[in-house]
């Protein structure tokens, strides 16, 4: 019976995580075990640095000495990414795998949700969800990148913007 494959930290030598990255990506390929160990990644982001009056964008891990591994927990992954070279074990109590929650996936940012969204600018959209369930207003902005939406709401006599979820509003049914 399968079990979905999960997300574990792997602890590595600073500075080694694109190279345990890349030789446990080699390894996959050359032993062929894609259906064990599906996915690899080192979290980065996009920082401008500005030095001597010029900027640069420079990409820097997000958690430095780590390496995030989505696979299926057997003895033969297990064996594998503890014997990659650089790594020094798995995050959790004595070395032994604990997954990432699904609610630490998502803080992540490891895996992108697609939210596609029924309504657009000047939209009327009702909101589902928060302090403001059940009340009506028009779309002035949507950014979907960002997982927002900004909303018109009109409340006692005036038009007040909110900012809101993506999955908070839906489109207004006629």
């Amino acid at each position: 019976m399968p079990e979905d494959a999960k997300w574990y930290v792997v602890h590595t030598y600073s500075g080694y995580e694109n190279k345990v990255a890349s030789n446990l990506e080699k390894t996959v390929e050359n032993r062929q075990i894609h259906d064990l160990i599906q996915e690899i990644r080192v979290p980065t982001e996009t920082v401008t640095e500005i030095k001597d009056n010029k900027r640069r964008d420079v990409e820097r891990k997000i958690f430095p000495g780590y390496v995030l591994v989505k696979m299926l927990l057997t003895d033969e992954s297990w064996y594998v990414v503890r014997n990659i070279r650089g790594c020094t074990g798995f995050v959790g109590p004595s070395s032994k795998p604990i997954p990432l929650t699904n609610e630490e996936v998502a803080k992540l940012g490891v895996e992108k949700k697609e939210i596609e969204v029924s309504y657009s600018v000047g939209s009327s959209v009702h909101i589902i969800d928060g302090p403001l369930d059940g009340f009506v207003g028009t779309v002035e902005e949507v950014e979907v990148d960002k997982n927002r939406v900004r909303v018109t709401v009109s409340m006692f006599g005036r038009e007040t913007p909110v900012e809101l979820e993506l999955d908070q509003v839906e489109a207004v049914e006629y």
